[in-house]
């Protein structure tokens, strides 16, 4: 047989869990898995045919002091397979236990509480997997009823002694401990405390022995069944007749007991004629009152109704009425600043009161009201003529604020004397209006585009003519000689001098334009957005790389800044930008008129301004400036181009020298780099070090293939001139090297190149002089290829007798020959400081590749003798 859920130890704890959470307050005493189902009051014979659910039935028990309680708890499995509690019951009010007749197993039983709250809902129905089940989990039922509760409750459709006798044959009883308030009891109980006695629980002890003892007396004397049967039918015969006896013996007493009955039904029958007539007389009194007490409850009503109603009129009529105070202002009032508080007031009056005449903020049944519509119709009436007055205030105020600080001559710089842009006053001035301008937003949104178009055209005239006038007077102050921009161009030490000036003041120039106005155009483009009520709750720093010059502001709005909510922002955002470019435009020109001043004085100029604008470009923020960002990515722009076209020209200087006569000895632009390479360094700020990279590689680049062209125009002397130039390159860029990295590649391609034209020069001049005596070694390692060693002297010109001719011309007058070698190395090279290195150079290479052939000739002809490699050595030593 399948084992009982009863006993699953898993089921035990994931039910204390639900329960509890594991803390242990209640003790599981039994769970089983049943299936639940619903059946019908009073048709115990009908099973439900609802799907049945599975559930898990738990009876817990939990200590409370001296009392403790008992429950039947119904879990669900949830969504994940987790048990989770359903219902509880508790076992004091179970007070009916019915075994469905119905269904064949006997396994399906409903249990009646005393305390539903609808008895016409009849409870569940529970289906046990088998009667082995049922058994188990009623006699437990039964048992802690016993036990904790003194009684048990009826049970319908199940034999207790037919429990009993399951129970002694299925149960295996042992002891347990029970811990009550008087001391440990002893109580036989089942595994799992689950399985009870049913003997004790259900018979006493006492009552059980007075049954035997009755049964003992008694002699039944079943032999046969015929006999029987006569037996049972005398004493029911003598029974009746008992009867009957006693009937007749008590017949004066039953006249008594009949006559008294009549006496009483006569009584009975009069007192159901009085009470009718107090019925009716009651039932007329009590429609009476019922209709006494509508007719009140209705006039109740109807004050009361009257009473909010007039109430609701009240406050309606509040919202209708335009105080005097305020309609003044609306229609005729004043804009000084000393009015503005009362027109803020009124605004305020006139915007609550359109809102609260809107349907959410007022009952529909209201806004029908004819008197509500016309109140409604005179109030946007009012809001219209408000709008209009002070749309024209503010568009004829900002004019003259700006026209105002124009005519001053103070504001602006003048003739020795730079002067720093200040808008706080102007700001003031506005900053008394803004809270104005909101209200005429909430008021009218379509007012606001002609206002902030002539509050953009008029700060645009003031901010053109300070930048104007700031950028001129810059340049007039500005003292600085200018150099020329021929760099690489010309004999060596040619106007060095004059490239040598201190340009740094144009540049210092530009730097001071950029730190004035920048954050004054930041601050005016943050004024105008919050003053001029645009509605962006985040900004995104705008994308120059992404922005065309042509159209920056409208790039600006699509790919350069971002809302947190879209739609509306987005909106908003295209109508800043379209503002900010009005607001700005032209501004530009003032700027690049310093770019090109600065450039034209000194082009390295390029760098400083480069760096101090990316330094500009990088602290642009997550703001409203998203004109001001791409001005600046115009300026790198320009920045950038002009000194391009530096670096080309330094370039065509370059390729200048590919034209001219036969070129000897270092080439003028070799050191002339150099000294323009330092002067480049000492421009160098913040990000412009690309830019400095980028024409370092472009014009090395050209130098070096200058350099080979050039070189190549007399291939016979195409190697000095290269080593003679990769030498001085190194030389003069060996600083330069050491902390630039990009020179300092070149610095290591140079002196790669210097090491091949060395040693293809070194080469050459050790193949003159001893040509015969490299040739019988290559020929040697020729043959070597496709001969034995040992072959190799009998063939053609490879005999001893050759052998010794060679060593005899090449090696004899051997002093004289190294001499000559010495002389060609030093004839045709104007560098004299590499002189000996050269010849270092030339002696080893040299020893090497005799070594090389002292060991082909042990090896091809053993029993000849010639100058050692120590003898070699020791004669160019002391050469």
């Amino acid at each position: 047989m399948a084992r009982s859920s009863a006993d699953d130890l898993e089921l035990k704890r994931a039910c204390e869990v639900a329960i509890d959470g594991g803390g242990g307050k209640q003790k599981v005493a039994l769970c089983i898995r049943v299936a639940k189902s619903r059946g019908i009051w009073g048709k115990a014979g009908k099973l439900g045919r609802q799907m049945a659910k599975p559930r898990v039935l738990a009876l817990t028990t939990k200590s409370k002091g001296p009392r403790t309680k008992a429950f039947l708890r119904v879990l669900k499995y949830s969504s994940g397979g987790v048990l989770e509690p359903a219902k509880i019951y508790k076992l004091k009010h179970l007070s009916k236990v019915e075994v469905i007749q119905n269904d064949p197993s006997g396994c399906t039983f409903m249990l009646g509480f005393d305390n539903l709250r609808s008895q016409s809902v009849a409870p569940p129905q529970w289906t046990m997997r088998n009667k082995d089940d049922r058994n188990r989990l009623l006699l437990c039922i039964l048992n802690m009823c016993k036990e904790i509760l003194g009684s048990i409750p009826k049970v319908v459709g199940i034999d207790v002694v037919e429990m009993a006798l399951w129970a002694k044959e299925n149960t295996p009883a042992k002891s347990n401990q029970v811990s009550t308030t008087h001391g440990p009891e002893t109580s036989v109980m089942a595994e799992n405390d689950s399985q009870v006695n049913v003997e004790r629980d259900l018979v006493s002890q006492a009552e059980e022995e007075d049954m035997e003892a009755l049964l003992g007396t008694y002699v039944i004397g079943i032999g046969e069944a015929e006999a029987f049967s006569e037996r049972l039918k005398r004493e029911l015969l003598a029974l009746e007749a008992a009867n009957v006896h006693s009937l007749l013996e008590s017949e004066p007493i039953i006249e008594e007991v009949l006559q008294g009955l009549e006496a009483a039904s006569i009584c009975v029958e009069d007192m159901d004629e009085w009470l009718g007539i107090f019925n009716v007389k009651l039932r007329h009194m009590r429609e009476d009152i019922e209709s006494i007490e509508s007719r009140n409850n209705k006039l109740e009503l109807q004050s009361v109704s009257n009473k909010v109603l007039i109430q609701e009129l009240d406050k309606l009529l509040e919202r209708l009425q335009i105080p005097s105070e305020y309609e003044s202002g609306l229609t005729g009032g004043s804009f000084d600043e000393t009015n503005m508080l009362k027109n803020i007031e009124a605004c305020e009056w006139l915007t609550g009161a359109i809102r609260n005449l809107e349907v959410p903020n007022l009952d529909p049944c209201y806004a029908k009201l004819r008197a509500v519509k016309e109140k409604r119709a005179e109030f946007v009436l009012l809001k219209c003529t408000f709008v209009r007055r002070a749309s024209e205030f503010l568009r004829n105020y900002f004019p003259s604020l700006v026209d105002f600080m124009i005519s001053d001559k103070s504001y602006f710089s003048q003739r020795g004397q730079l002067k720093r842009p200040d808008h706080a006053d102007l700001r003031y001035k506005c900053r008394i209006y803004a809270r104005l301008l909101q209200h005429i937003k909430s008021l009218d949104r379509n007012c606001l585009g002609p206002l902030r178009k002539a509050y953009c055209h008029s700060l645009n005239l003031l901010l053109r003519r300070e930048a104007r006038e700031f950028a001129n007077e810059l340049r007039a102050t500005t003292k600085v000689s200018r150099i020329s921009t021929v760099w690489l161009e010309g004999p060596p030490g040619s106007s060095q001098t004059s490239n040598n000036a201190d340009t740094s003041l144009a540049s210092e120039a530009y730097s001071k334009m950029l730190t004035v106005f920048i954050p004054l155009l930041v601050d005016e483009s943050s004024f105008f957005a919050h003053f001029m009520c645009f509605e962006i709750s985040a900004f995104a720093q705008p994308d120059t790389a992404g922005c065309a010059k042509t159209g920056p502001i409208g790039n600006d709005s699509t790919g350069s800044t971002q809302s947190n909510t879209e739609g509306n922002n987005t909106s908003e955002l295209a109508i800043l930008n379209e503002c900010l470019q009005e607001l700005l435009d032209g501004i530009q020109e003032d700027f690049y008129s310093v770019v090109d001043w600065a450039c034209k004085i000194d082009s390295l100029c390029c760098i400083s301004m480069h760096g101090v604008t990316e330094r500009y470009l990088s602290g642009q923020k997550a703001d409203v400036a998203g004109f001001v960002h791409v001005l600046l990515d115009d300026l790198e722009t320009r920045i950038s181009m002009l000194f391009s076209r530096f670096v080309d020209d330094a370039c065509y200087q370059i390729e200048k020298y590919e034209r001219n006569v036969r070129q000897m000895g270092v080439l003028p632009y070799i050191p002339r780099f150099a000294a323009l390479a330092t002067r480049m360094e000492q421009y160098i700020q913040g990000h412009s070090r690309d830019l400095v990279d980028q024409a370092y590689t472009k014009i090395v680049s050209i130098m070096f293939v200058t350099l080979e062209r050039i070189a190549q125009l007399d291939p016979k002397y195409a190697d000095i001139v290269l080593l003679e130039n990769y030498a001085a390159f190194q030389n003069s860029l060996y600083d330069l090297a050491n902390v630039v990295s990009t020179l300092a590649k070149f610095y290591h391609q140079a002196s790669e190149s210097y090491e091949q034209a060395c040693l293809r020069h070194i080469n050459m001049v050790i193949y003159i002089h001893f040509e015969k005596l490299f040739q019988f070694a290559r020929r040697i390692e020729e043959l070597m290829y496709t001969i034995t060693p040992e072959e190799i002297p009998f063939q053609i010109g490879m005999s001893k007798m050759d052998l010794r001719k060679m060593l005899k011309s090449s090696l004899s007058g051997l002093d004289k020959t190294i001499n000559a070698m010495y002389k060609k190395l030093q004839k045709n090279l104007t560098a004299e400081e590499l002189l000996p290195s050269l010849w270092d150079k030339c002696k080893k290479e040299f020893l090497d590749k005799y070594g090389s052939f002292v060991k082909l000739v042990a090896k091809i002809y053993p029993s000849e003798t010639i100058p050692s490699m120590a003898e070699m050595r020791d004669l160019l030593t002391s050469m």
